[in-house]
Order: C-alpha cells, then structure tokens, then sequence
C-alpha cells in the first residue's frame, strides 16, 4: 500500500495537499501493529513516525483503534510504558518525531522576510495529565522552536493546537535530505527540561534545557500510556480540518 506523496509547493495553496505531515491519521503501519520491548530509537509500528529513546524505561507502541469520537479517525498510535525510569539522568528521553525533506518544504520561504507560520494540531489522550512539549526542529541550521500543551483531563481525547512563527533567518535545504522534525515528547532528563520554554527559533547548542521545559514523565510508571492522531502541520497561523488522503 504506497503513502501519498507531499505534492509540489505549487499545490500547497490549494484546498487540499496542506498537511506536511505524511500518515497524521496512523493509518498505515506496514512494519507490523504493535512492537514489544522498545529501548533505543527504531521505527516501529506507525509508518513515518520514528520512537527516539535513550535510556529511559521499556515501552510497547502499537496501532491502536482508540480513538476520538465522531472525528473520522479509525487509529491512533499508542505509547505504552512497560518498564518505569522515574528517575532519569539528565541526558535521558522519550520522543516520537517524523522527518521532512527539504525540497517539500521551500514553500515556506523559510530565511526570508516572508516566512511563513506553520500550524500544528493534533489528538492527543493520555492518563497523566500535565505539561507536554512539541517541537519543530530545523536540522539544517540546528535551530528548534518548542511549544507546551497540556493534557487536561486523564483518559480523555483533547485537541491541541500550536502555532509557530516563520523563521526569517534560517533556510531549510532544497534537496531530500532531512530538514524539519517533528517532535512529541513523552519524558526528558535535565539536560533537555532544565530551561525555560522559549517564544523563538533557537540554536540548540548551548540551550537544550529549553527544548521540553516543563515536560512531564511519562516514563514514571508502567501504569502511563499516551495515544495520538489526527496530526497536522501546515502553513499558516489556523488549523484547518483534518485532511484525509487516499493511500493507493
């Protein structure tokens, strides 16, 4: 079953093709529906969504049916702590991050004046509530902007939505190198949660501690889970439906 393609930036003013992200709905997962014992980073379940660990705890992703009611969502992707760290060292984590080339993003005009916003919304539930950190991280130029949501109400679908101003400075690559990631973080040691949450594109060398200030631990207790879906990047400073996509 092939995933859509991202078109060309032509396109990307139109009705359709706004979604940056590929599989925002988790419906495909080729790699198999659900992966045990997950330690390191790996790609495991959901297609295109990358499990980055170091460190901390054991975890069981899966394609699950949960999902919000009513929204047209038939999955979700769920993160499933079966081994507990709830005391990380500093340089530990838990993220879940999809990559985008750079030749799919020079719409954006990213490094000029006339850089465009994105907008991030998303799905998300979990039974621990808090703050939770999600990143854009620019890996050409090694800058990141993050943002905190919180979940609310335990066991209970919350969309949330972040919006990210255009980065006049810095340039993504025009080529199919990896140049954007998306980033939802589950757990960070201090060397990513020690800073304060900042309102910018900022090198991350030297300020790291700002990239999942705030961040809860998921990883706390084998009793965590976190689902989500519905994840949608596109430009502008509004979130817009869902858009759904034909996989064939």
């Amino acid at each position: 079953m092939a995933l859509s393609k991202i078109p060309s930036a032509g396109f990307q003013d139109n009705v359709k093709f706004r979604n940056i992200i590929i599989n925002g709905d988790m419906s495909i997962a080729q790699r198999g529906t659900s992966a045990t014992g997950i330690t390191s980073t790996s790609y495991n379940t959901i297609d295109r969504f990358q499990t980055n660990i170091s460190s901390m705890g054991t975890w069981t992703q899966s394609q699950s049916t949960t999902v919000p009611s009513g929204q047209g969502f038939a999955y979700s992707l769920k993160m499933d702590c079966t081994t507990a760290d709830a005391s990380p060292s500093a340089s530990d984590q838990v993220v879940i991050d999809q990559r985008v080339e750079g030749q799919n993003l020079q719409y954006l005009n990213f490094g000029n004046s006339s850089a465009k916003s994105l907008t991030l919304s998303f799905w998300v539930r979990s039974n621990k509530t808090g703050t939770y950190c999600a990143s854009l991280f620019n890996n050409d130029q090694s800058k990141w902007f993050s943002k905190q949501y919180t979940i609310s109400s335990a066991d209970t679908w919350e969309k949330k939505t972040l919006t990210y101003a255009g980065d006049t400075s810095n340039a993504f690559n025009n080529d199919n190198g990896t140049s954007l990631r998306c980033r939802f973080w589950l757990g960070a040691g201090s060397t990513y949660t020690s800073g304060t949450i900042t309102s910018t594109w900022t090198t991350e060398s030297g300020n790291e501690g700002s990239l999942a200030s705030g961040q809860v631990n998921l990883a706390d207790s084998t009793s965590n889970e976190w689902y989500i879906t519905g994840v949608q990047l596109e430009a502008g400073t509004t979130a817009s439906d869902f858009e759904f996509l034909p996989t064939d």
